[in-house]
């Protein structure tokens, strides 16, 4: 069985997870199919030892097939293991309705929503209306976290001002921090001999230009030099220009906010920046061609879920789960198919793997993604739980939160390899193409070690 496995885990597109379920109806015949039979009727009512998932997207077709004309092909002509063990490609069974280039980023099925940019000028990010009176508050320090789902660069930095004809009289720091940075990208600071100019009700500072690319996360603090609070506004009392939607203004409350402890000082508005949309007419020969695009993907999907249904008859090994396929949905992915660990791994905030949900900087021991095997009562315990589980960026750490609060006993392998490699008796590799999978298995026949063939 060993043997079995250890090249078939490197198959896996990132994932291979190892599980046991239990193919029967509780309460007797006479009661309708409960857990995967529900779903799965054309399953046979058999008891296996190991079931087999390997998460898979619905666009990886060459790689199932290199995986089933190696590993599974073996498995399935072994006399003893094709009679213990059941392999099933996991699968969402909804395409993402929105193509990739109009996504607030590739690994999720957002749609990037600008409509009417601002182009060619420059654009206030925030405004007090204009019956709104600016009073001191008792904060010293405010920040407000911000997203760019477009190209901008921020040319000026500024805060409000206290409007008693005095003029500026205070001293006033505010610095832009790129998500997880400990150093400012850029500041300004306002002083009573150096306010800047005046717009409206803030006063701003120039400040170095950098392009802010899409998906860049950054927080603006203004902090008091003086004993004084600042003036300041809650979020919700503030106008915001987000210039046709090429930014978002992230609410410690709202959808994809940044834990509390990543916020410094108090969150609200203290001032604002001024900044312009680059790469404009880019932008509006992409919105001019959306229609067409959308158009051609919804054919495109049409022909997927065609070739996937024609693949799921003649293989009869995909699980179709209710989930749209994309990777941010991995981790509901596994839920729905189940109705060595890494521990202090540091949470990332930005990126693939970016971690809106979990506020703690560290996750607790988890599997990593190349596969990890579970028992049968886990099995049970998620498939019962299934509906309460709270899904985070990935399902690995997933996996790793939702066993905290189990505590099931954990065994390390340092043959299951968290990193693509190849080692004698390996259980699991990650991240290999369909060329070095066929490659991998070809030495294996030829040698026995694919690791260790002479031929390499």
């Amino acid at each position: 069985m060993r043997n079995w496995l250890v090249l078939l885990c490197p198959c896996a597109v990132g994932v291979a997870l190892h599980l046991w379920l239990l193919l029967s109806c509780p309460g007797g015949p006479e009661r309708q199919p409960a857990g995967p039979l529900a779903f799965f009727p054309q399953w046979k009512l058999k008891h296996y030892d190991i079931i087999v998932g390997v998460l898979s997207a619905r666009h990886n077709h060459e790689l199932r097939s290199v995986i089933r004309n190696t590993w599974f092909k073996h498995l399935k002509q072994h006399p003893a293991l094709s009679q213990r063990v059941l392999v099933k490609f996991i699968i969402g069974a909804h395409g993402c309705a929105v193509p990739v280039e109009d996504r607030e980023d590739p690994y999720s099925c957002k749609l990037l929503n600008i409509s009417n940019p601002v182009l060619n000028q420059e654009i206030e990010a925030f405004s007090l209306p204009e019956d709104v009176p600016s009073v001191l508050s008792e904060d010293r320090i405010v920040s407000v976290n911000f997203r760019v789902l477009y190209p901008i660069v921020i040319t000026s930095l500024g805060v409000f001002y206290e409007a008693d004809g005095v003029g500026f009289q205070r001293n006033i720091t505010v610095k832009l921090y790129q998500a997880e940075h400990e150093e400012a990208l850029f500041s300004a600071r306002f002083s009573p001999p150096s306010c800047g100019v005046q717009v409206n009700k803030l006063w701003y500072k120039p400040v170095e230009q950098f392009i802010l690319p899409e998906s860049f996360e950054g927080t603006i603090v203004w902090e008091s030099q003086d004993l004084q609070g600042l003036v300041s506004r809650n979020l919700h009392k503030v106008m915001v220009n987000d210039g046709g939607g090429v930014f978002r203004v992230i609410t410690q409350a709202g959808e994809g906010s940044l834990p509390h402890e990543l916020t410094e000082g108090v969150e609200g508005i203290a001032g604002g920046f001024i900044y312009t949309i680059q790469e404009g007419d880019a932008l509006l020969k992409s919105l001019h061609t959306r229609p067409e695009r959308f158009t051609s993907h919804t054919q495109n999907l049409e022909k997927e879920d065609a070739l996937l249904k024609e693949e799921s008859g003649t293989y009869d090994d995909i699980v179709f789960v209710d989930v749209i396929d994309t990777y941010r949905n991995v981790p509901a992915k596994l839920l729905n198919f189940y109705r060595c660990f890494r521990l202090n791994w540091a949470v990332d905030r930005t990126g693939k793997w970016q971690e809106l949900e979990y506020p703690s900087p560290a996750y607790p021991a988890f599997a990593c993604g190349s596969g990890y095997v579970i028992s049968k009562d886990i099995v049970q315990w998620l498939a019962s739980n299934s509906e309460r589980l709270k899904t985070y960026q990935g399902e690995d750490v997933s996996m790793g939160i939702w066993m905290a609060a189990v505590g099931p006993k954990r065994y390390q392998d340092s043959l299951w390899l968290c990193e693509k490699t190849c080692e004698s008796g390996m259980l699991s590799s990650p991240q290999y193409s369909p060329q070095e999978l066929r490659e991998l298995w070809r030495l294996k026949e030829l040698c026995g070690d694919p690791c260790r063939c002479e031929e390499r």
